[in-house]
């Protein structure tokens, strides 16, 4: 993990930040722990019918509304933007459902007040608490493909790509721009740190798994849905790398079914068309991920020299 020394401060302007839908039952509690230990609670409700921003606004949180569900990509950005307009030190985003622990909040925020670290996250995965249930195998298993594939995209040593309990500081809220309306904002907002060469650290959290209704998403639709995303990231990031060596390897193959065509018909007469279709058709689609891996890498080397000129 990157790092990066600072000046810590007591006197940060700190935004919690909890995403929700249909949490009426367990947002009151949230609120209230989470109110200790930041300026100000912001609870996003995501198109709710529960009555979770009443709860919520009873509680004490600033509740910003939507009518319709428009998905957790949506909630980050405009917490982010909130947190710009409030002129925010540090802004906290934690789990509606109770998983989280708000009182863990201090030491979330703790690499950056004392460390000036960029981006903190609460890695599931760094221990367990013996006190909760522990991690469902099929979780610990998404969790850890999903980061591993993270790194690639992002940093190296990630074990936690997807918790959304995080703290961000105001180097990263003013550089961070989003576009991803669906989980895998999570991992867009490590590709972006990355591409802005912001410091990120991992901290240790607990997590309930207990936790009736926990989650609306299937897990294998959603872990699928974020993990093709994920591979999105790779291949813009890395588009020589995951389109060209493919391409090459094609390349061969369809060189070894000619040779094998042109023996065949030296030592038999016998023009094989499984063998010629072969070669014809993987050296086509080698080409095209060749040409794409160019396209895509002359794109984004241009794109990177505009950014760096504007």
């Amino acid at each position: 993990m990157e790092s990066l020394g600072g000046n810590s401060s007591r006197e940060s302007k700190v935004l919690i930040c909890i995403p929700a839908y249909n949490e009426a039952r367990t947002i009151s509690e949230i609120v209230k722990k989470a109110a200790a230990y930041g300026s100000q609670v912001i609870v996003y409700d995501d198109g709710s019918s529960d009555g979770t921003a009443d709860v919520a606004k009873a509680a004490g949180a600033t509740v910003i509304r939507n009518r319709i569900n428009k998905g957790y990509g949506v909630a980050i950005r405009r917490l982010f933007e909130a947190a710009a307009e409030k002129n925010m030190d540090i802004m906290v985003t934690l789990d509606s459902d109770g998983q989280h622990d708000p009182n863990e909040i201090p030491q979330v925020i703790g690499p950056i007040l004392n460390e000036g670290i960029d981006i903190v996250i609460g890695s599931r995965l760094s221990k367990f608490n013996k006190s909760e249930q522990r991690m469902p195998m099929y979780r610990n298993l998404g969790i850890k493909t999903i980061s591993r594939f993270a790194q690639i995209a992002s940093y190296s040593g990630l074990t936690d790509a997807q918790s959304g309990f995080r703290a961000y500081g105001k180097n990263a809220l003013s550089k961070i721009e989003l576009f991803e309306d669906g989980m895998s904002v999570s991992t867009e907002i490590l590709v972006r740190a990355k591409e802005k060469n912001l410091t990120i650290k991992e901290v240790p959290v607990t997590v309930k798994y207990d936790v009736e209704d926990s989650s609306t998403h299937n897990p294998i639709s959603h872990g699928v849905s974020v993990l093709y995303n994920v591979v999105q990231f790779i291949s813009l990031k890395h588009p020589l790398s995951f389109y060209g060596l493919p391409g090459i390897a094609l390349m061969v193959v369809a060189v070894i079914f000619a040779d094998d065509a042109m023996r065949m018909f030296s030592a038999t007469r016998y023009i094989s068309t499984n063998f010629i279709l072969l070669s014809v058709g993987t050296a086509v689609v080698g080409v095209v991920l060749l040409a794409t891996g160019a396209i895509l890498y002359t794109i984004t080397a241009l794109l990177k020299g505009k950014i760096k000129d504007l």
